[in-house]
């Protein structure tokens, strides 16, 4: 069984569409391979797949392989190499930045293999509609967990899920609890935004959670904030810790709140590296780039840096997002607490 070559299995769960569990998800895989794990991300959102297109892989096509299909790549395992920011002075040149740095671009870095799994790369077009009926679509994710041939010895399985409790989500548990070895279903990532109405939608995940005997690793906040691109304020646009307190009154863990960065929209959308004005502070930590920082994706610092493609690796850019030092405590926390519980 393709498997049993998995050491921990993750769901990212929300009984709400558009609370962003493909973002999280893209997050906490990237994270994952930072910190020297091998990765892999099922995405099972059968009618809106969305997984390549946050890694940058659309074109992709999974290849068939005796027993069933490899998945595609994003990232082998390779060292990162360690970068300076760069900060402008009055005269235009640059020179190493004084001020903190994002933590995972100041040293050289191991990073694990990263590979996905997704209707995505199936389908004909990424305009394709897929209209099929429940037992289609169950017979589809039985098919994933199936046929699908993970590297020998991967660290973590990420499964992006669609929002609700559907057929999806009792294929995939139905296929899971009867299939995975003790320990080897880790838990569930539960995803929701601040505002109440969302809330009151993800409770009934918690609830399915329960009753379906699931262990929850941790609530996650979603847009809890807006890191604006042009000074360095982060504000509360859609309020923040609902999130907490749900947690709290299910007696769950809080795993943290993460805001909207629209520096990190664009390393997704164009493929740019995060920057931020002087004096940009997220969770609690400096996050600037420097004086010559960007505004609007526009370098503000010396002249021939302008209009530079960087076709460096997504991990790699993803190293100077603000959301990056977020995540590193998500993971870290998540990590820890599926080891104690082995």
């Amino acid at each position: 069984m393709p498997l049993s070559n998995i050491q921990n299995i993750v769901l990212v769960l929300s009984g709400k569409g558009g609370v962003g569990k493909s973002s999280i998800t893209t997050q906490l895989a990237l994270t994952l391979s930072l910190q020297g794990h091998s990765v892999g991300v099922l995405d099972i959102d059968l009618t809106g797949p969305s997984i390549p297109r946050f890694f940058g892989i659309e074109d992709a096509k999974v290849r068939q392989a005796p027993g069933g299909w490899i998945p595609v790549p994003v990232h082998d395992a390779q060292t990162l190499t360690a970068q300076s920011s760069q900060r402008s002075t009055s005269n235009g040149t640059t020179t190493a930045t004084e001020t903190q740095q994002p933590p995972f671009a100041t040293s050289a870095k191991e990073i694990g293999p990263l590979s996905c799994m997704s209707l995505g790369f199936i389908l004909s077009s990424r305009n394709t509609a897929v209209i099929w009926r429940g037992p289609k679509k169950t017979a589809m994710v039985r098919q994933f967990l199936t046929d699908v041939l993970w590297p020998p010895g991967l660290d973590y399985l990420l499964i992006d899920t669609p929002p609700g409790t559907s057929d999806e989500h009792i294929s995939l548990l139905e296929n899971l609890l009867k299939t995975c070895a003790p320990g080897q279903l880790s838990g569930a990532v539960v995803v929701t935004t601040p505002q109440a109405i969302s809330i009151s939608d993800v409770k009934k995940e918690l609830n399915f959670c329960k009753k379906v005997g699931i262990r929850v690793l941790g609530v996650v906040e979603n847009m809890a904030g807006f890191v604006c691109p042009n000074c360095s304020e982060c504000t509360n646009v859609f309020s923040k810790g609902g999130g907490e307190v749900m947690a709290r009154e299910f007696e769950v863990p809080f795993l943290g709140s993460v805001p909207i960065d629209p520096a990190f929209v664009q390393l997704i959308e164009e493929g740019k590296r995060p920057v931020y004005p002087k004096g940009t502070v997220v969770g609690g930590k400096d996050v600037s780039t420097g004086e010559g920082a960007v505004k609007n994706g526009e370098e503000a610092g010396s002249e021939e840096n302008k209009g530079e493609v960087d076709t460096g690796l997504l991990v790699d850019k993803y190293r100077d997002s603000s959301l990056a030092p977020i995540f590193d405590e998500v993971v870290r926390r998540l990590v820890d607490d599926i080891k104690a519980a082995r």
